[in-house]
């Protein structure tokens, strides 16, 4: 045949068809250990049928349609009255569906329902990383609009709800709603006690009207969102519905798009208040304190989307070592590639068995439970999302050139891995918060280290490495300087202590001997060579 020069071999099969949920022997795990066996079934089926879905053909071609034709916004209609929407491709409208008929949003609702949404935001973060923003923001709402039991009777359900509903009309005609955020101005950034937005009560004390600006306004397509703005008694917060109850559209104005590193198929915006209607949630005053608790959540996503975005660019990692040969042999087989291969599982995995620990601690109503959370969230949120980075750039230089072309599937996980870091406090604001938590809650500092007690002379470098954190927590003088040092060994500590009670002995001895006993370098692919390397790497293979 004319201009036939050579028979393509070498290369590997797409990684399609399989079920990414049944593959992840570290997630499936975590779901058995943290969830009551009464529900296994149940659990397994649903996450069962969405890792099939995950991994098909054609859900995988959604996330890269909704990814290569990004939203644009539309500011008017043609006969030029100001409309304020944003236009997205098809694609983003089924994958945003299949979040939300997945129970993306429905965690609130059912026994269990944290853990099982944590596996599921897994899952679908390797699909599609920007859906998981407002699917994570409406699932947050639910806790900052509990404050508020009225509001939390009428919008409760909508957020809850398993019906994707897209048209843009009163939140009380549709069968399902999604919600945004917005907190950081073009002054303040992560202080939002410099907003200047400002919040005018209306006579009935409980409505208000906002002027002002928001730097970022995350998913500006939902129904609601949760915003700060200053009323007369302090920081506020505030719901600004997207349509009023009569039909009419509120005053929204979105006055560009972000032009993002990654994130694409996801609008984030600038938006402008002008007399914008708002009903009140909380007292004045505590607008902070009221919607802290949406952006724990949120954090605690930031930490499942990374893991996310770690176990995947791993199984493509590995994916195309098993089947590419070079030198004589499968990549997989060499040596040096498995101490690669190895390194990137073990990162992987302590990523996503702390992820879920975090999730399980959601569904207990514990005490313990919660002061655990208060220290653990900006730990993990730090840590997991900070590594997820170098782990995706690695496992991208694992497929050679390859990696490096959009087709591969690689850099848009590499774009996509700075994303969690950033979001909802860059690193120095969870390190700072840790600080916050150690020196104002000493119960949550009982709770870590009541959970990491329980392997206590397991083992020798776990020890070490705890006995050494206990010394740098005696000393909390001065520590700001110090406070990104303290909650990364807060993290591994804990990490290790997981994996000590939770994953086989391999993937234990690798961790706690690379992160914990010094035996590791700075980068990856430095683990000791007497370890069983070759065990960690086929836990982590996507299909056998």
């Amino acid at each position: 045949m004319a201009g036939t020069t050579h028979t393509v071999t070498n290369q590997p099969p797409p990684l399609t068809g399989y079920d990414v949920y049944g593959a992840d022997r570290a997630l499936k795990e975590a779901v058995e250990r943290h969830l009551d066996p009464a529900l296994l079934d149940e659990v397994h089926g649903e996450l069962a049928a969405l890792g099939r879905a995950c991994g098909s053909a054609q859900v995988q071609e959604w996330g890269l349609q909704a990814n290569e034709n990004p939203p644009r916004l539309r500011t008017h209609d043609r006969y030029g009255h100001r409309v304020d929407e944003v236009e997205f491709h098809p694609a983003w409208h089924r994958v945003l569906g299949k979040g939300v008929s997945a129970g993306l949003t429905a965690a609130w609702a059912r026994s269990g329902g944290h853990v099982l949404r944590a596996a599921a935001f897994v899952l679908w973060t390797q699909v599609d990383a920007g859906s998981c923003c407002p699917l994570s923001m409406t699932h947050a709402a639910v806790p900052a609009l509990r404050t508020d039991p009225d509001l939390a009777a009428e919008w409760e359900p909508r957020l809850t709800s398993m019906v994707y509903d897209r048209e843009l009309r009163p939140a009380h005609l549709k069968a399902g709603a999604l919600f945004g955020m917005g907190m950081t101005e073009k002054q303040g950034g992560s202080d939002v006690r410099a907003n200047t937005t400002s919040a005018r009560p209306l006579p009935d004390g409980e409505t208000y009207e906002l002027t002002g600006h928001k730097w970022f306004c995350s998913a500006p397509m939902s129904d609601g969102f949760l915003v700060l703005a200053q009323a007369p008694g302090g920081l506020t917060c505030f719901l600004v519905p997207r349509v009023l109850e009569d039909g009419t559209r509120n005053t929204f104005l979105l006055q560009r798009l972000k032009d993002k590193l990654g994130n694409r198929s996801n609008a984030s915006a600038e938006v402008e208040f002008d007399r914008t209607w708002a009903r009140r949630v909380g007292d004045e005053g505590r607008g902070v304190r009221t919607i802290i608790e949406m952006v724990a959540a949120t954090r605690l996503d930031c930490v499942l989307g990374s893991a996310g975005l770690m176990r995947q660019a791993v199984a493509q990692a590995v994916h195309h070592c098993t089947h590419r040969e070079a030198f004589g042999g499968k990549l997989v087989d060499k040596p040096l590639m498995r101490n690669v291969l190895a390194d990137l599982a073990l990162e992987s995995e302590a990523a996503t068995t702390l992820a879920l620990r975090l999730a399980a601690a959601y569904d207990n109503d514990d005490e313990q439970e919660r002061a655990l959370l208060r220290i653990a969230v900006p730990t993990a949120k730090y840590w997991i999302t900070k590594r997820c980075t170098p782990l995706t750039a690695e496992a991208a230089e694992c497929l050679g050139g390859n990696g490096y072309v959009e087709e591969s599937g690689m850099p848009r996980l590499v774009r996509e891995s700075p994303l969690n870091s950033v979001w909802e406090g860059a690193g120095n604001i969870q390190a700072l918060d840790v600080l916050r938590v150690l020196q104002r809650e000493p119960q949550a500092l009982n709770a870590y280290l009541l959970e990491i007690g329980r392997t206590r002379g397991a083992d020798h470098r776990l020890d070490a490495a705890t006995k050494s954190l206990f010394t740098e927590l005696a000393d909390l003088e001065g520590i700001e300087g110090r406070a990104r040092h303290l909650t990364e060994r807060l993290a591994l500590v804990l990490q290790g202590s997981l994996l000590v009670r939770h994953a086989p002995a391999e993937v234990a001895d690798a961790f706690c001997a690379s992160r914990l006993g010094g035996d590791g370098g700075a980068s990856f692919g430095t683990l000791p060579t007497t370890l069983d390397l070759a065990s960690v790497v086929d836990r982590a293979r996507p299909v056998e």
